[in-house]
């Protein structure tokens, strides 16, 4: 397969991200779609690839990119963490979330060019959504601790949060041991 790219200057075509200040285009020579971004299209190439890395273990379907492996994934498992404060209704994505928003209760969501929202941490075995990694973490080891995320987890993040975990830990045992001399 060819993957040449090409930069254009040319306003009419549909952009897919970027601002209108940006005026080179990167544009796919195998389905015409343009970015504004480099990285963008280097990102969608990969949808062309025949060879999928990341296999979904319920249907066995392929993917490139494990994010849309994972956004998959919850159609399986049901895990919806993105929830709606006016009607409750869940969805398994933000974007979904926030076009429902717009769509259904007006309500518009104001970020600046390139302002990042605030991650959201989802345990992926039961939807449990916590505000930082850390935190995800330390569900997901008394939760489920038998978790392929805890083998992914990096051995640093592991170090630094057992640390934490290790006198929650002995303040655990320090109260069976005093329950078992009463």
């Amino acid at each position: 397969m060819n993957f040449r790219m090409r930069n254009e200057q040319t306003p009419t075509s549909q952009f897919t991200t970027g601002t209108c200040e940006d005026a080179v285009l990167h544009s796919c020579d195998l389905c015409g779609k343009s970015f504004r971004l480099q990285r963008m299209l280097t990102r969608h190439l990969k949808c062309h690839n025949q060879v999928k890395r990341h296999l979904c273990t319920f249907c066995g379907k392929g993917f490139n990119d494990t994010f849309d492996l994972k956004r998959h994934v919850r159609t399986h498992t049901g895990i919806r963490p993105y929830k709606c404060e006016v009607c409750h209704k869940a969805f398994t994505q933000r974007c979904s979330l926030e076009s429902h928003l717009k769509k259904i209760h007006g309500v518009q969501q104001q970020y600046a060019y390139k302002q990042r929202r605030d991650k959201l941490y989802v345990c992926e075995d039961c939807g449990y959504t916590g505000p930082t990694q850390e935190d995800l973490y330390l569900h997901v080891n008394s939760a489920h601790p038998g978790s392929a995320f805890l083998k992914k987890t990096s051995k640093k993040l592991a170090a630094i949060l057992q640390s934490k975990l290790a006198p929650t830990h002995q303040e655990s045992i320090s109260l069976s041991e005093e329950e078992e001399k009463k």
